[in-house]
């Protein structure tokens, strides 16, 4: 019986656990942090050998296989050393693709993931395919193929999980942009992290597509040095000689009651769907109807009340500066905008003509504020620092007047005040409805 060690409990371990199960592999999950009360019952109940607390080294290296959560570096001491010894280590995607037939729709990029992924997934649902939802979203693939198996799955893809898959095929491809993140998990070479990004693309067909966002220069400059052998689809608004759902469809999708996801970079998501959409077979009518009833993923720009004319927007999604970008970009009134947390190599220059024009307050909100200030310390513009959450919405509401809007759209990850930016955005709701 072959052996296989998952690193890591949450879902993604788990879910990879109860399918090697069901393969009939001999299974072991470690997770050095503490597995979720839910993820232990489910493994003594399919009879998997688990620990927490640490990894037993000799309980690890004698596996034919290692699964690793996405969350562990390759650089970690224990997958060096599985990797010198010959062991191979793939991640949970890598894993679940083995044993199902169906075909993957796949969404990686640095900003844009989940709603484009959650767009693709409700057309396809509207159109009555049999699809599931993976990835970063919902429930493993792993447990799905298990548990649930489905003719198309979408998958929202980071390059932490693509950093470990190597014979999964993407059917569709779709990579929305590439900018700076995750830089100290790439030895701060953005190359590197962009190169991760353009692995969505390997062991592709020509039966097969790739769609990109032509106007980003990362993209467009790896492509044309990549042999990708998926039919190239790039769309840009700004060239009509680059593929686009159509003109008329265009046009749609620029009126400003057809979408209720607003904003520039919600226009690419759209279009980015909307020909994965075409190409799986979709009618432009039911596309259409089903972008008009899609509604804004959680914690991205997320409308949460107005408090005496103050409007408070959620978008902790914002994890690097390039999502801060489109959230500013899409407002059209007078900011406080939030900013903080763990700042992951950050170049703030790219907001600084949009803080200029349309921020009047900058709160800051983490542990180690030292970065915000000293880029943002000469712009002119009064800056509160905090290091709370209660904090920062206090005083970002008491410095914004009737008709302003209150932003919290970080710019960096959330793991020094909170559990993840689903955790920040979800505390920052429940202050506001508060207020």
């Amino acid at each position: 019986m072959k052996r296989i060690v998952i690193l890591g409990g949450g879902e993604s371990g788990t879910g990879a656990a109860i399918l090697a199960k069901q393969q009939n592999y001999d299974v072991f999950v470690s997770d050095c942090g503490n597995i979720k009360e839910q993820y232990k019952c489910e493994l003594d109940a399919h009879g998997i050998a688990w620990e927490e607390g640490g990894h037993t080294t000799e309980l690890i290296l004698n596996a034919d296989e290692v699964v690793k959560s996405p969350g562990i570096p390759n650089s970690a001491p224990l997958i060096v050393a599985l990797t010198n010894q010959g062991t191979p280590v793939i991640s949970e995607i890598e894993f679940a693709a083995r044993f199902t037939n169906a075909q993957f729709i796949c969404i990686t990029g640095s900003n844009g993931k989940t709603t484009t992924t959650s767009l693709v997934y409700h057309i396809m649902r509207q159109a009555g395919l049999d699809v599931g939802i993976g990835g970063n979203i919902g429930q493993s693939l792993a447990r799905q193929v298990a548990q649930q198996q489905h003719n198309f799955y979408v998958l929202e893809l980071s390059s932490f999980q693509l950093d470990n898959m190597y014979k999964f095929r993407a059917h569709i491809a779709i990579l929305l942009n590439i900018t700076p993140d995750h830089l100290d998990r790439y030895e701060h070479d953005f190359m590197k992290y962009a190169r991760a990004k353009m692995r969505v693309t390997q062991n592709q067909t020509p039966d097969d597509y790739f769609i990109y966002w032509h106007d980003d220069t990362t993209i467009r400059t790896l492509t044309e040095s990549y042999d990708i052998k998926a039919q190239i689809l790039a769309f840009s608004v700004n060239d009509n000689q680059y593929e686009l759902p159509d003109h008329n469809f265009l046009s749609w999708l620029q009126k400003p009651d057809s979408l209720q996801i607003k904003g520039l970079h919600n226009l690419y998501n759209a279009i980015a769907a909307t020909l994965a959409a075409q190409k799986i077979g979709i009618d432009n009518e039911t596309i259409k109807k089903a972008l008009s009833s899609f509604k804004p993923v959680e914690h991205r720009l997320e409308y949460v009340r107005t408090v005496n004319g103050v409007r408070f927007i959620n978008d902790s999604k914002a994890t690097n500066v390039d999502s801060c970008y489109y959230a500013l970009e899409s407002m059209t009134t007078p900011v406080v905008l939030i900013l903080g947390g763990k700042d992951k190599g950050n170049d703030y220059t790219q907001i600084d003509q949009l803080v200029k024009d349309k921020v009047k307050t900058l709160v800051f909100m983490g542990l180690h504020n030292e970065p915000l200030n000293e880029h943002f310390g000469k712009a002119g513009i009064k800056i509160i620092d905090t290091n709370n959450i209660n904090d920062a919405i206090s005083a970002a509401y008491h410095n914004a007047s009737d008709g302003d809007t209150v932003l919290l759209s970080p710019c960096c990850a959330s793991f020094d005040l909170f559990k993840s930016y689903e955790d920040r955005g979800k505390q920052f709701k429940d202050i506001v409805n508060k207020l």
